[in-house]
């Protein structure tokens, strides 16, 4: 009886230990797959990806030859010029509305859309194509209420100047207008601030940025300057000085 007794305690404890050895060993490897999750979840900065002037995108699209890449803060390359067409990094409205929940990210300003031989995509900041655009992807865009403009270019004798649209009454009098007409041509910038718009403007057959207030914003230096939607995706002006070569400047006349 005695000896039965001695196995079955020498019995009890192997087991008692083999199952503090097992938890232990379990409690160690869970202990360790948290960490290393943890630590993918960390991305870390582009230092490539400047700051130098913050209402301007991080990359900003540029020509080099007859193709386009994208170029930090700085001037530098960080996307190779390989590319017919190259917007800036801006919300694409067909995708985010996709039928296809998978692509819908595709759509976010996180990415830009490019071209090459005749094959649209989107790429990344990196500048790896994420995704190749195809009809069945593309959804309905759920527009914005349209913010109406407070101002309107108003011509008076051949000449352009701008009103403000709810006040504008009498053309006779010179008080009512906010820029009296002056100008070979005005046109007002697609923008997010309609209490403050751009104002592409022509005066010596040269074009300039002006303001409401008829401010020069850029100097009328310029052959043309594009009525695109530059201003309001990028802060940024596409112009050219001879009229065939375009290269995009911030507000304060930089280039890049």
């Amino acid at each position: 009886m005695k000896n039965v007794l001695n196995v079955l305690f020498v019995f009890i404890s192997i087991s008692v230990f083999s199952q503090t050895k097992s938890v232990k060993k379990t409690g160690v490897k869970n202990t360790m797959k948290t960490s290393v999750k943890k630590g993918n979840m960390v991305t870390k900065p582009n230092p490539d990806l400047v700051v130098l002037n913050k209402d301007l995108p991080l990359l900003i699209p540029k020509k080099k030859g007859d193709k386009f890449g994208y170029i930090n803060q700085n001037g530098k390359f960080i996307i190779q010029p390989e590319y017919h067409i190259a917007v800036f990094f801006y919300e694409d409205c067909n995708l985010l509305n996709s039928p296809n929940e998978k692509v819908r990210k595709f759509g976010t300003g996180d990415y830009a859309t490019v071209e090459k031989d005749m094959i649209s995509y989107r790429v990344d900041q990196s500048g790896k194509r994420v995704y190749q655009f195809k009809d069945a992807d593309l959804g309905k865009c759920k527009f914005a209420e349209y913010k109406h403009q407070l101002f309107q270019a108003y011509i008076l004798n051949g000449f352009y100047g701008i009103i403000e649209k709810a006040t504008f009454v009498n053309a006779a009098d010179y008080r009512q207008y906010q820029i009296y007409p002056q100008y070979q041509y005005l046109y007002i910038m697609e923008g997010d601030d309609v209490a403050n718009p751009m104002i592409v403007a022509s005066n010596n057959d040269k074009f300039g940025v002006i303001d409401v207030n008829n401010k020069i914003i850029i100097p009328f230096e310029y052959a043309n300057i594009k009525r695109n939607f530059s201003w309001k995706l990028g802060k940024m002006f596409e112009v050219s000085k001879d009229g065939k070569n375009y290269y995009y400047i911030d507000a304060n006349n930089k280039t890049y």
